[in-house]
């Protein structure tokens, strides 16, 4: 088994679960995982409401920003070793070639900027969402 390995979550819009994934995975990976995440559409902002769920948890929120898949299929990109998507339309999209071949898989995990409700269904919608992906990333490692 080797020492460590490169993860890159994939959302269209790289706002919500896709971060909350990243953030969660470098929380509770390393230091044999480094987590990073992208959007095929990016939104350029982060949802206030992943960002809450991650310092509800004590997971550090530094760093974190929408930003392209394009990123990570240049020269000089991280090796990527496994590509998650964890929504249904980046999983249907045509994605890069990513640098090193990683296994790929899809994680469907259901969109909760899509709620509009009250904002307590919005924010059980996102809470659910991270209780998701903190669950599947747990067993991952």
């Amino acid at each position: 088994m080797r020492a460590h390995y490169n993860v890159l979550f994939l959302c269209t819009g790289n706002s919500a679960r896709s971060i909350m994934a990243e953030a969660i995975l470098n929380f509770k990976g390393r230091p044999n995982f480094t987590a990073y995440s992208a959007g095929s559409h990016p939104s350029g902002s982060v949802r206030p409401e992943a960002l809450n769920q991650l310092q509800m948890a004590h997971i550090s929120t530094n760093g974190l920003h929408s930003k392209s898949w394009d990123e990570f299929a240049k020269p000089g990109a991280p090796k990527l070793d496994f590509v998650f998507t964890v929504c249904d339309n980046a999983a249907k999209e045509i994605c890069p070639v990513w640098p090193g071949r990683p296994m790929t898989a899809h994680w469907g995990v259901p969109d909760p900027g899509l709620v509009q409700a009250s904002e307590k269904d919005i924010e059980r919608a996102f809470r659910d969402a991270f209780t998701t992906l903190d669950r599947r990333i747990s067993l991952f490692l």
